[in-house]
C-alpha cells in the first residue's frame, strides 16, 4: 500500500467541497430529504444527523487535543499517515465514486430523529452539521501552527484506534466524503 501524504491544504478544499454539497441538498424539498429508497435505508437528513453524531464525539477530543500541542514556527506542510491509520482511513474513503463495502453502523451512531421530521428538525440538522464542521476548518486551519505530533485522539470506536490529527482530520474527511456518495444514491 502506497503512502498516505496528507497536507491541510488538501483537507480544507475538500471540505469546503462538502460544505457546499450540503449547502445544495439543504435546498432540496422536504420529499427528497426525507424519503429513503428502501427501509433499511436512511433518507438524506439521517445521513447528515449521522455526521453531526459522528463528529459530536470527535470536537471534544480535538479540543482536548489541541491543549498538548506545542506551537511550531515552522513544519512541513505535508504529514505521512502511519501504517494502521492508513489501513483505516482508507476503509472510509470511497473509491471511483463508489463506497467499497457497506459497514454496520453502531447503536451510538445512528441518527435516531424523531418522526414526523418537520421543516423545523430538518432545518436544526442542518444547522448543527454547518457549526460542527465549522469547528472542523478551524481545528485544520489551527493544526498548521502546532506539533501535531505531540498527541493524539482516541478514535470513536475506541484506543483500537488512536489518531494524530492529521489523520483523524484526514478519516472525517473520507468518512464524510463516504456519506456524499451514499447521499447520491439516496437522490438517484
Amino acid at each position: 500500500m502506497a503512502s498516505l501524504r496528507i497536507t491541510s491544504e488538501n483537507q480544507i478544499q475538500r471540505l469546503n467541497q462538502i460544505m457546499n454539497k450540503v449547502q445544495s441538498l439543504e435546498e432540496l424539498d422536504m420529499a427528497q430529504l426525507t424519503t429513503t429508497p428502501n427501509a433499511k435505508s436512511w433518507n438524506v437528513v439521517e445521513v447528515i444527523q449521522h455526521l453531526n453524531i459522528a463528529y459530536g464525539i470527535y470536537m471534544p477530543r480535538l479540543d482536548e487535543a489541541f491543549t498538548k500541542l506545542p506551537d511550531v514556527t515552522s513544519g512541513s506542510s505535508e504529514f505521512k499517515a502511519r501504517w494502521w491509520q492508513k489501513v483505516v482511513i482508507a476503509g472510509q474513503r470511497p473509491k471511483n465514486g463508489k463506497r467499497k463495502w457497506k459497514m454496520k453502523t453502531l447503536k451510538r451512531f445512528e441518527p435516531l430523529l424523531d418522526q414526523p421530521l418537520t421543516q423545523e428538525k430538518i432545518d436544526a440538522v442542518f444547522e448543527t452539521f454547518y457549526i460542527r464542521h465549522a469547528h472542523l476548518k478551524e481545528a485544520i486551519l489551527k493544526s498548521r501552527s502546532k506539533d501535531v505530533t505531540q498527541a493524539k485522539v482516541i478514535s470513536a470506536i475506541g484506543p483500537i484506534v488512536n489518531f494524530y490529527l492529521p489523520e483523524c482530520f484526514e478519516f472525517l474527511l473520507c468518512h464524510m466524503e463516504r456519506h456524499m456518495v451514499q447521499v447520491d444514491g439516496i437522490l438517484k
